[in-house]
């Protein structure tokens, strides 16, 4: 667990949250970085908050959220700001009049208003763009890479597209998805646990931030949803580590502050 955090000359309230996706019933691990969260946030007489990430509609369901605020509820990691009352738990209903807190609604579901104000701001500026590869041409971009021992990234094809061309094929109705465009640079973060840390995101390439304006990607919503909710401080497992440098672009792109993180070992 991170120590208390004394970096900043005019510290910032400290708010942690607890972020789960409801694809599964809670399990040890991330009732682990719940209580992480809670206690750092307790001891520095901060907000805990629990968050809702249900963006995969594929893969969230309602009864994985019930067992996630029941067990939370049950061990007694209670949030000060979530989707609903700790209290109300029992009588679930995960409708936006019910959250408890002021950067609400919880649920990501419920926040694509937010997103897509964003998404609209970096799309003004060029810095997202649309993408019109089909996934068999993905595919094979990735089989390539792979046959030549590169990383799997994307090829920036559509990047290079003109304004002519990009609204030629929007007005043909052509299929596309919403990639941030990634600067040549290394991002360098100081993670609480891990210490300093640094990525050369050409390894990552242009990168999905939203399958459309009204619907976005796990990073996209994060990166925005720490910022709305004024997140001081991310602790959460080392397997989300290879996220932090998209999140930190889409932060910078936007000009939003970059909350500390902490990355924790996995229990195996």
């Amino acid at each position: 667990m991170p120590k208390k955090s004394s970096q900043a000359k005019e510290p910032m309230a400290v708010r942690t949250r607890f972020a789960p996706s409801p694809s599964g019933f809670l399990h040890i691990g991330s009732a682990r970085t719940a209580l992480f969260n809670y206690l750092f946030a307790k001891n520095n007489n901060g907000t805990f908050i629990l968050r809702i990430e249900d963006t995969n509609e594929a893969t969230s369901k309602k009864e994985y959220e019930q067992n996630i605020i029941e067990s939370l509820n049950w061990l007694g990691i209670l949030w000060d700001e979530g989707p609903i009352a700790p209290a109300q738990t029992k009588n679930l209903k995960l409708k936006i009049k019910n959250y408890t807190g002021n950067y609400g609604s919880y649920c990501q579901s419920e926040r694509s208003d937010i997103y897509k104000k964003y998404l609209e701001q970096l799309l003004s500026e060029d810095k997202i763009y649309h993408c019109f590869c089909s996934e068999d041409e993905l595919e094979a971009q990735r089989q390539y890479q792979a046959s030549i021992g590169e990383s799997p990234r994307y090829s920036g094809k559509c990047a290079r597209l003109n304004k002519k061309e990009i609204q030629n094929k929007l007005s043909h109705k052509e299929k596309s998805i919403l990639r941030f465009r990634v600067p040549a640079k290394i991002i360098k973060f100081k993670d609480l646990i891990r210490g300093e840390i640094e990525f050369d995101v050409k390894q990552i390439g242009d990168f999905s931030v939203a399958k459309d304006i009204h619907t976005p990607l796990y990073n996209f919503a994060v990166a925005i949803d720490d910022f709305e909710m004024k997140i001081s401080h991310v602790i959460r497992g080392e397997d989300l580590i290879s996220s932090t440098p998209r999140q930190i672009l889409i932060q910078e792109a936007l000009g939003l502050p970059i909350p500390q993180y902490a990355h924790l070992p996995l229990i195996l």
